[in-house]
């Protein structure tokens, strides 16, 4: 806890809040649903922070086998990715930290079932490029931090490519369950399209 404190005092900037410069259709959508349940202790950080909490769960569970309940835990942690966003966007609560840790949270998600899944049913090197990419997105924002002390926003081509890399996962493990191998087939076309939506996400960014 003094480690957290000391980081808040030291980094104030990072958990400012900042305001909305676009809120989309589904956030609203959001609001007027499953967010009206949150109690206002819950932030948009914290729910980053049981994302990334909840991510060792789910790598238990499919490192074991246990690819239903796998499923629906990776589904549900992943799902938190968009409740985190739009309660940012609908309240105002936007701050450089949660755009540091939000992509770092999906990243930790993702490239640990690739991590177990890819390399294992899938060709390795959909699996290399995939975190390779992840790597490179890692180390642009951490040099746009350290030497230009700027945060940049996941845009909308990366929002895109997580999609897609939580349906290729789900195939996999779908496929792993119903024993259907097309399914790996359908993974991989997928996670390859998900790779040139990274692309273009460095792209739009300025890589």
């Amino acid at each position: 806890m003094g480690f957290i404190k000391r980081f808040k005092e030291q980094n104030g900037d990072l958990f400012v809040y900042l305001p909305s410069e676009e809120v989309h259709p589904h956030d609203h959508f959001f609001a007027r649903t499953i967010l009206r349940i949150f109690p206002e202790w819950v932030t948009p950080n914290r729910i980053t922070m049981f994302r990334v909490g909840a991510t060792p769960i789910v790598f238990y569970l499919v490192l074991n086998g246990f690819y239903i309940i796998g499923i629906i835990a990776f589904l549900c942690t992943a799902f938190t990715d968009a409740l985190d966003g739009s309660l940012a966007r609908t309240q105002n609560k936007i701050t450089k930290f949660g755009m540091l840790l939000d992509p770092l949270a999906d990243k930790f998600l993702v490239g640990s079932l690739v991590l177990l899944l890819v390399f294992r049913e899938l060709n390795p090197w959909l699996g290399i490029a995939t975190l390779g990419i992840e790597v490179i997105f890692i180390v642009s924002a951490l040099i746009a931090r350290i030497k230009f002390k700027t945060v940049r926003m996941a845009n909308r081509w990366g929002k895109i490519k997580m999609f897609l890399q939580v349906l290729a996962m789900c195939s996999i493990m779908i496929a792993l369950v119903l024993d259907v191998p097309i399914l790996l087939l359908v993974a991989s076309g997928i996670l390859g399209v998900a790779i040139g939506f990274a692309v273009l996400s460095l792209f739009k960014h300025g890589l």
